[in-house]
C-alpha cells in the first residue's frame, strides 16, 4: 500500500514523503498512530503543506535537542552483569536500563524508544544510535563484561556475537514487514487461482449445451430415418 507519511519516521522516510509500505505495517501500525495517511489524491494535495510545516518543526527540534545531542554523543556507559562461558548474559541490558544509565551520567532524559537497539544479550562493546530526530542521531557505547573482569575484558570478546545480535536489532522490523508482505502475496496468488478456475467452469458450463445440441440433432435424425424405413417396409 501507499502512504503518505504525516511525521518524520527513522529508516522509512520525512513527513510529505510518499512511501510503499506492507499492508500490515501500515494498517496495524503507521496509520493507527497518526504517522501517515493512505496516498489518496485527496491527501497527495496536502503533501507540500505537510513538508513545510514538518520542515520548520524539525529545524525547531534539531536547535531545541542539539545540546543534548553533544551531551550524550560518544558517551561509554558500562554494565557489569553474569554471563555464561560463551558470553552470553544471564539476562539482559534493556533500553530502559540504557536510558536510566544515560540520565545518570550525562543529566539528559531520553525516551527509552528512542534508543534503536533490541535487549543486548552478549557481552562486548555495543554501538548504540539514540534516535532525538530524524537528522541528530548522537552514538553511545555500551560495555557489557562479565561481573569480576575489568571493563576492558569486554574489548576481548569476539565480534561475531556481537554482529549477530547488532543485525537482529537493525532488521527485526525489515523481517517482519516481509513476513506480512509475502502473506500478503500469497493470499492475492490464491484468490486468483481461485478466480481463474471461476472462470474455466463458467466457460466450459456455457460450452456445454452447444456441444449436447448436435448430439441431440443426431439422435433426432437417426430416429426420423428408422421411422421412414419401416413405413417404406411396410408398404412393400
Amino acid at each position: 500500500m501507499k502512504v503518505l507519511l504525516l511525521k518524520d519516521i527513522f529508516k522509512l522516510g520525512r513527513a510529505g514523503d510518499v512511501k510503499r509500505v506492507a499492508d500490515g505495517y501500515g494498517r496495524n501500525f503507521l496509520l493507527p498512530q497518526g504517522l501517515a495517511a493512505l496516498a489518496t489524491p485527496g491527501m497527495l494535495k496536502q503533501a507540500e503543506h505537510i513538508r513545510v510545516k514538518a520542515t520548520k518543526e524539525r529545524v525547531r527540534l534539531n536547535e531545541e535537542l542539539a545540546s543534548v545531542a553533544e551531551k550524550i554523543d560518544g558517551l561509554e556507559l558500562i554494565f557489569s552483569t553474569k554471563a555464561g562461558e560463551t558470553g552470553k548474559l544471564y539476562g539482559s541490558i534493556t533500553t530502559a536500563m540504557i536510558a536510566d544509565a544515560m540520565e545518570q551520567k550525562s543529566g539528559a532524559v531520553i525516551d527509552r524508544r528512542q534508543i534503536d537497539t533490541q535487549p543486548i544479550k552478549t557481552l562486548g562493546v555495543h554501538a548504540i544510535d539514540v534516535r532525538l530526530t530524524i537528522d541528530l542521531i548522537p552514538v553511545v557505547t555500551v560495555i557489557v563484561h562479565r561481573e569480576g573482569e575489568s571493563p576492558s575484558s569486554a574489548y576481548e570478546i569476539e565480534e561475531l556475537p556481537e554482529i549477530e545480535a547488532e543485525t537482529a536489532g537493525q532488521f527485526v522490523d525489515l523481517q517482519a514487514e516481509l513476513e506480512v508482505q509475502a502473506a500478503e502475496e500469497e493470499a492475492e496468488a490464491s484468490k486468483e487461482v481461485e478466480a481463474q478456475a471461476e472462470v474455466e467452469t463458467t466457460e466450459v458450463e456455457a460450452e456445454a449445451p452447444e456441444t449436447e445440441a448436435p448430439e441431440a440433432e443426431a439422435m433426432v435424425e437417426s430416429v426420423e430415418s428408422e421411422e421412414e424405413e419401416l413405413e417404406a417396409e411396410e408398404e412393400d
